[in-house]
């Protein structure tokens, strides 16, 4: 690899608004906020919208369709062809 061309790969903390998850791990983004970390060093602190603490397919809130709704307009529009 060239020196000097790549970003630099450093501990960033992830941190989630909406579910409180946060994790440690390398990345190359940036950012000018910092947060200390349970080990006592103090990190670049990424703020997400989402993540699987808050995810509804990984926390089980996920919406369920109408499908018998659907079915029903499809029959509406299309008619019962056989």
């Amino acid at each position: 690899m060239k020196s000097g061309i790549h970003p630099s790969y450093r501990p960033v903390v992830f941190r989630d608004k909406v579910g409180g998850l946060a994790f440690l791990t390398c990345s190359t983004v940036t950012s000018d906020r910092t947060v200390e970390w349970e080990d006592g060093n103090t990190y670049p602190v990424i703020d997400v919208e989402i993540s699987s603490a808050s995810h509804p397919f990984y926390t089980g809130q996920s919406r369920v369709l109408d499908t018998a709704g659907r079915v029903e307009q499809f029959r509406r529009r299309y008619g019962d062809r056989h």
